[in-house]
């Protein structure tokens, strides 16, 4: 049994944060365990490659959710990324950090250091965006940001006409001074290719002899002296092995896998470890509930302008973006399928936005079985608006189902399962609507596809986004921080509440969900955990 400073459970978006940032200094030895395989391959590094890895269990966990009543019984996918760099490895790379008031709340719950003002320097330290350096952008930093502003399909302009023409002002960039508006996203790629965690932060650092990384190692427990946690038990190449720390065990494995590790470890809801034969080590209810994640739904378009589908279904135009992107390191293949968006508010009264656009200049209303189908868009010129909750107020959990660990843990998302949630998708698809009848988008649209013009009714459209909705893949809060142990899982410096020697630093300690994406704010929370762990070195 090998003896590391810290080990690191997960490779994701913060945990490879996290392990460039404790081996810089060389004073510590530190172990990564990442239960998937290398991020060295070709669809993970193409920036559209995504649509590929969406179902592939090679590089994805392929999680599926228990039948959820708010979404019609159905049962929703949930990939995860199983590979190095986590799940910024397989996403859709939009750089979003959230809003103000999202971090400023997570503060005045009890969370010091956790305000914008205090976070604000740690997203520019770790930024390099291609837009230049502001008061709110950084350069310099390991993390490219690709500016794709002259990059979109012109479509897109006439996206940003049609909601000026609604309402909503253009946004030059939403992480600027304000979120809400309409605007191009930015996007972590460089030079055409995925810029992930992996690629920004732990491939640099695996260089270093004091990291060691160990993949296809999945950790089945956490070992405890008394209350505190010493060691890690995993599996790899069919071995039981373990590894010991002499510092501290950060849990990193994401809003899924650390709520799952620690029931599995003895931390969590009393009754339910009794009922599977998990020895308690510390009980706290809070592991793996409090489940928050956005939901959206896309409108569908038949237009009479030429969109991405005419491009990316025949062979000719595959083989066309193909070289383009293997000669030239650009074109559609170079992007993310979401070439815009946007936030805009469903009630004026509201202090900011709680609802997310997303413009895609093709069309996938006949998928191909067993894909995504983003390289198999329609036969006819199409087009969708998207959008998703910013900050639902329905409430989920994520629980074991046995005691063995490669079991997948229960899902219960629970969405649309207030009234208020109900309400706001409500009023945010006659929103999407209202864009669509601009004059800029209006005058290019055939038929609106999807839900179709037969559904008007407010019980229609609520039975219809209910059937059609799904996750935007941005689960948070299962390990959720804050101060009173009785109601939080980790304490403002991500320490397990009531064990020593762990912590928890990736998505699951959001004390609640943010007003976009949240792989940048994943990423800011390795930094930041980091941060806190080096301050607390003796």
């Amino acid at each position: 049994m090998q003896t590391y400073d810290f080990i690191i459970v997960g490779s994701g978006s913060a945990g490879s944060v996290v392990a460039e940032r404790l081996s810089a200094s060389g004073r510590f030895s530190v172990l990564v365990l990442e239960a998937g395989g290398s991020d060295r391959r070709f669809y993970v590094q193409m920036p559209l490659g995504y649509g590929k890895t969406f179902f592939d269990p090679a590089v994805n966990w392929n999680y599926k959710t228990e039948p959820d009543p708010g979404l019609a019984g159905n049962v929703d996918h949930w990939p995860r990324g199983k590979l190095l760099g986590g799940s910024s490895s397989i996403n859709a790379m939009v750089w979003i950090r959230g809003a103000r008031e999202d971090f400023d709340a997570w503060a005045a719950a009890g969370n010091p250091g956790w305000g914008f003002d205090d976070l604000l320097p740690v997203f520019k330290a770790l930024e390099d965006n291609q837009a230049g350096a502001d008061q709110w952008r950084g350069v310099g930093g390991p993390l490219h940001i690709t500016d794709c502003s002259t990059a979109v399909h012109p479509l897109t302009k006439r996206y940003l006409a049609a909601a000026n023409q609604a309402g909503l002002p253009f946004n030059p960039d939403f992480n600027g001074a304000c979120q809400e508006g309409v605007g191009i996203y930015q996007i972590t790629t460089k030079n055409g290719r995925r810029m992930s965690a992996a690629r920004a932060f732990l491939r640099p650092a695996m260089k270093r002899k004091n990291l060691r990384v160990e993949i296809n190692a999945l950790a089945t427990r956490i070992l405890f002296e008394g209350k505190r946690a010493v060691g890690v038990e995993y599996l790899q190449n069919g071995e039981t092995k373990t590894a010991r720390a002499g510092r501290e065990i950060i849990l990193s494995g994401g809003s899924i896998n650390s709520p799952q590790l620690l029931q599995l470890s003895g931390v969590g809801p009393s009754a339910l470890l009794g009922a599977l034969g998990i020895a308690m080590v510390h009980a706290n209810e809070n592991v793996g509930a409090n489940l928050q994640d956005h939901v959206g739904i896309n409108y569908t378009f038949r237009g009479k302008l030429p969109t991405l589908n005419q491009i990316l279904r025949p062979w000719w135009g595959k083989l066309m973006v193909g070289m383009q992107y293997m000669l030239m390191r650009s074109g559609p293949l170079s992007l993310s399928m979401n070439n815009a968006g946007g936030f805009f508010r469903t009630d004026p009264t509201l202090s900011r936005p709680n609802m997310q656009l997303y413009f895609q200049a093709f069309s996938t209303v006949i998928p191909k079985s067993g894909e995504r189908p983003i390289l198999t868009p329609d036969p006819w010129p199409g087009f969708s608006i998207g959008l998703s909750n910013c900050r639902p107020s329905s409430r989920g959990e994520i629980m074991i189902r046995s005691a063995n660990p490669r079991d997948y843990p229960k899902i219960g998302a629970n969405a649309f399962s207030t009234e208020v949630d109900v309400v706001e998708m409500l009023a945010a698809v006659k929103f999407v609507r209202k864009i669509a009848a601009m004059p800029a988008m209006a005058e290019i649209i055939v038929e609106e596809v999807l839900p179709g013009p037969s559904i008007t009714s407010d019980a229609d459209l609520i039975q219809d986004f209910r059937k059609r909705s799904g996750t935007v893949y941005h689960p948070v809060s299962t390990c959720r921080m804050g101060p009173d142990a009785a109601r939080a899982v980790v304490d403002p410096r991500l320490r397990v509440h009531g064990i020593a020697g762990l912590r928890v630093i990736d998505a699951s300690i959001f004390p609640d969900n943010i007003t976009g994406n949240t792989n940048a704010a994943s990423i800011m929370t390795g930094w930041k955990g980091a941060e806190l762990v080096l301050e607390d070195q003796k």
